[in-house]
């Protein structure tokens, strides 16, 4: 088993830059082979973990993206209808045969979920925003998740050739069920540190200079602390060190009205933007060292 240090270096070499107690659950996650439930605000780099993931195991990710109305079909497996008609129609007057041959592998259109089960090397399984999922697609996916197999009428138990790392996201927004989480590790991924974000920038944004990494780190933190509707997640936060660093901005506090106009990199909504003047502005940029 790797320690969690070393999965730390390994997701930094990758661009993510993973806290001890992340590192901790993703090193259990891989050894007693659970999938790992990540929750927390919009932004936080929760989809980011399994990206970073891939990219340490040399493997494909395989995203599937919940939304409400999710249902088998559109996650496991459909029937390229339009073949097997094409199929009948060529066969007219031979229904014999024609029925076996329709419903067999060369008709079958995988889907994220099938698909990460059949891969010869495992890939990073992302069911992303569970939380978006009906509950009844949730019970559906309990299956898949305790002994990685699912069911197909017409060709019967597909066990998994691998098995993929599974992660499962959730912003929040419902309350998962006791049975999905007793399937899982849990850990609940925060904002970062200021000295966490500093680095996120360095490592991801070219020409950023350590000085205004953590300037840019510092003003974002002060602004998380505000009243907004919408608070700004790690990808506004390098949005905005990107467009500073392209608009040659080196001290924030040289180019207060620059730091000012560039919020909306950060700032979402018009309330917020409303809420965040000039003063406000100017305010937390005092704060910032």
């Amino acid at each position: 088993m790797k320690t969690r240090d070393d999965i730390a270096r390994s997701l930094a070499a990758c661009g993510y830059i993973a806290d001890g107690e992340l590192a901790t659950a993703i090193a259990l996650m891989q050894l007693l082979k659970r999938p790992l439930l990540l929750e927390g605000e919009a932004g936080v780099g929760k989809t980011e973990v399994a990206k970073a993931l891939a990219c340490v195991h040399g493997t494909e990710l395989i995203r599937l993206q919940c939304y409400e109305g999710l249902d088998q079909s559109s996650a496991l497996y459909e029937w390229n209808y339009q073949r097997q008609l094409l199929a009948i129609e060529a066969h007219r007057g031979q229904p014999d045969t024609i029925e076996d041959q329709i419903f067999s592998e060369k008709y079958l259109l995988e889907r994220p979920l099938l698909a990460a089960i059949r891969r010869a090397m495992p890939p990073v399984l992302l069911i992303d925003e569970i939380d978006r999922a009906d509950d009844e697609f949730e019970a559906f996916l309990l299956e898949l998740l305790s002994d990685f197999q699912v069911s197909i009428p017409e060709l019967g138990t597909i066990k998994a050739i691998s098995i993929p790392h599974v992660v499962l996201t959730s912003n929040g927004t419902r309350e998962l069920s006791d049975a999905l989480r007793r399937r899982c590790l849990y850990h609940y991924v925060d904002y970062p540190d200021v000295d966490r974000e500093a680095r996120i920038i360095l490592t991801r944004i070219d020409g950023a200079s350590a000085s205004l990494a953590l300037q840019i780190a510092r003003m974002v933190e002060s602004l998380r602390k505000e009243e907004l509707r919408k608070v700004p997640g790690v990808a506004e936060t390098l949005d905005w060190a990107a467009a500073l660093v392209g608009l040659d901005v080196r001290d924030l506090k040289d180019q207060p009205e620059m730091v000012h106009d560039t919020l909306m990199c950060l700032l979402k909504t018009h309330e917020d933007r409303a809420r965040i003047t000039r003063e406000v502005a100017g305010r937390l940029l005092g704060k910032v060292a």
